[in-house]
């Protein structure tokens, strides 16, 4: 959707950070998100991706994802025994995944932009969520980074729920997925992007005719 259409307002609703004035947001079962506060919706398993990377620049890659750990992540805890050959297990396979083990002793600080946008995903992938919510991760990149981008967003949506707020029409072809469109707080089309994009109301609100 265009600008002010309610996306990024959708996205704070289901983390808890607005309140809606009436209306119920219904999670894993029937639990009703408005009831709780951010805190508790994080350990439901929702996880946020800003448009902007925040990751600790001046640790590596592999510790970024170990601070994002789910579980036990005190000093001592990964220290001793078995527990630190399957925290490094859970590192590298998140590494795989997000497609950074090339550089996962780097300082997250030296990335590309692409890059940090991936070593963001990858700290959400760590809290093990059922329900990703990403807002516009391919600002920013270039067309390689986009096109691998979308193929790691395919690959954890065949584990876990997905929801991808963009402008980029390409991209969001290339994710091959249901689109819903946006306008002033409702839901203007849904469906294929072909159907989407051809929808005479969504071409009037993005092109004004």
């Amino acid at each position: 959707g265009p600008n002010g259409a309610g996306k990024t307002t959708m996205m704070d609703v289901i983390t808890g950070k607005t309140r809606p004035d009436a209306g119920d947001v219904l999670f894993d079962r029937g639990i009703d998100l408005t009831r709780l506060d951010e805190a508790d919706i994080a350990e439901l398993g929702i996880g946020r991706k800003f448009q902007k990377p925040t990751v600790f620049e001046s640790h590596t890659v592999a510790d970024n994802i170990l601070l994002a750990l789910r579980g036990e992540r005190g000093p001592f805890s990964a220290l001793f025994g078995a527990r630190n050959r399957v925290v490094r297990e859970r590192i590298d396979a998140v590494l795989e995944t997000v497609r950074m083990m090339p550089v996962r002793d780097r300082l997250a600080g030296e990335l590309s932009h692409g890059q940090k946008q991936w070593l963001e995903i990858g700290m959400l992938l760590a809290q093990e969520p059922k329900l990703l919510l990403v807002d516009e991760p391919v600002a920013g990149m270039t067309d390689a980074e986009t096109e691998t981008t979308a193929e790691l967003l395919r690959e954890i949506n065949k584990e876990r729920s997905v929801i991808v707020v963009e402008h980029d029409m390409a991209f969001v072809r290339a994710l091959d997925v249901k689109v819903t469109c946006l306008h002033e707080g409702s839901v203007l089309a849904e469906g294929s992007i072909d159907r989407v994009s051809a929808d005479p109301r969504v071409v009037e609100v993005y092109l004004g005719r």
